[in-house]
């Protein structure tokens, strides 16, 4: 049976009422080490309302957890920010069960104390008790399907294919960068396409370029949901009940470095964190793609799909960094419904910008890996433009490019398999 009833409808849970999450196996036997407890809450860039933008959540017994729905307190935190924050039966904050976690044999390799962190916790425990999830069936058509990740305020939708009964993939902006560069020839021809097209459609045309579904289970690692976003080439990973197929979450970099974040000054810090980007090599730092401020939006376009990037930064006819023309800057064109003009200029398209604009933020080659952390954290953003003295572009550091350094390269899985190599297609050179 489709789960979403009418061929043409969305289905947008938000804040959901229920624990929509498989309840968690028999766990482990719990490790001795380090004690890990989130004592404090870190402020963000965007929530100029509230201090607490990282909330906190248990991570105990399933059966406690539902016990206390009713005395949750979000904070006015959104699905996109928020990590739960549990209140006891009295109402009354109270601070995660803390596990532990074995970090005795890390010996004199203080490298591995995030790989332990990560292989430690589980998708299980990134996942919030009450978040939005918009779910698109694939006979949706398309210009209706971008209108709701407009309106619902999200990025990506889980695609649910009513005649194999199963989710077949995850819509994207990069979906609605294919259709306008696949479709648009002048101001003066009308994208009959996007209007009358379904996304089953789309999707067929599409199907030499588009890959399989990537999805991970609620009881695999953190450790191995990075492994598959990075070697995966993926930015979205949806978790799925193995039970019911259902989608319950899905994982970005941005949500795994803020899980990580909220407990970062409870852990060891290897020294390599106080060194700078220069000397560590982190980030991306040839062959950037840059446009001016001049440059029209369907060439912005070309460069994200050839380049495979997710954004650009902006620069003035003097090379200065003005701005950053983000993919996700272009689901306005969707909203504004200005799809029909791509020759507009960058510049005069990011007038539209919407209010939940991350900026451009800069940091320098100096800088040292700890203060990136934190910048990129606390402001939520995907990456920072490395620049020089005089603000020009030298690099870009993502959330990515850390995730691979702090996890994946001491542990000896910067590189992926042959299989996962297969499975790429294309590289990208930043996030």
């Amino acid at each position: 049976m489709n789960p979403l009833g009418h061929p043409h409808w969305y289905l947008s849970l938000e804040d959901s009422s229920h624990d929509l999450r498989p309840p968690r196996s028999p766990g482990k036997s719990h490790h001795k080490g380090l004690k890990l407890s989130p004592k404090r809450r870190h402020t963000t860039a965007l929530d100029s309302s509230s201090h607490g933008a990282f909330l906190r959540r248990q991570l105990g017994d399933p059966e406690k957890r539902r016990t206390s729905i009713g005395h949750r307190s979000f904070e006015g935190c959104d699905h996109h920010r928020a990590l739960i924050h549990r209140s006891d039966s009295r109402g009354l904050p109270t601070d995660p069960l803390c596990e532990r976690i074995d970090i005795e044999d890390l010996g004199e390799n203080e490298d591995l104390t995030f790989v332990k962190f990560f292989q430690h916790f589980r998708c299980y425990d990134i996942i919030p008790i009450s978040a939005k999830l918009v779910v698109f069936d694939t006979q949706l058509l398309v210009k209706k399907a971008f209108f709701a990740l407009v309106h619902n305020g999200v990025r990506a939708a889980p695609l649910w294919d009513s005649t194999r009964q199963e989710f077949v993939g995850i819509l994207t902006i990069t979906d609605f960068i294919h259709i306008l560069r696949t479709y648009y020839k002048s101001p003066m021809v009308h994208m009959d396409e996007l209007e009358e097209h379904k996304l089953e459609t789309w999707r067929n045309v599409l199907k030499t370029k588009i890959k399989p579904l990537v999805s991970i289970g609620p009881d695999a690692s953190l450790f191995e949901a990075i492994k598959t976003l990075i070697h995966g080439k993926v930015h979205r990973l949806p978790v799925i009940n193995p039970l019911t197929g259902n989608v319950l979450y899905i994982l970005t970099h941005k949500r795994i470095l803020k899980f990580l974040y909220l407990y970062f000054s409870e852990l060891p810090k290897p020294s390599y964190l106080r060194k700078t980007l220069r000397e560590l090599k982190v980030g991306t730092y040839d062959n950037i793609a840059t446009i001016k401020v001049s440059t029209p939006v369907i060439l912005a376009l070309n460069q994200f799909i050839e380049r495979r990037v997710s954004a650009l930064p902006v620069e003035d006819e003097q090379g200065k960094v003005v701005d950053i023309y983000a993919k996700f800057d272009v689901i306005n064109l969707a909203a504004e419904k200005t799809y029909n003009n791509l020759d507009v200029t960058v510049k005069k398209a990011l007038e539209h910008r919407v209010q939940w604009f991350e900026g451009v933020l800069k940091c320098k080659v100096d800088d040292t890996l700890e203060a990136v952390l934190e910048r990129i954290v606390q402001a939520e953003v995907h990456r920072l433009v490395v620049v020089d003295s005089g603000d020009h572009v030298v690099g870009v550091i993502s959330l990515s490019d850390i995730l691979k350094f702090l996890v994946l390269q001491p542990a000896g899985e910067d590189k992926p398999t042959k299989e996962e190599h297969l499975f790429k297609k294309g590289s990208s050179t930043y996030e």
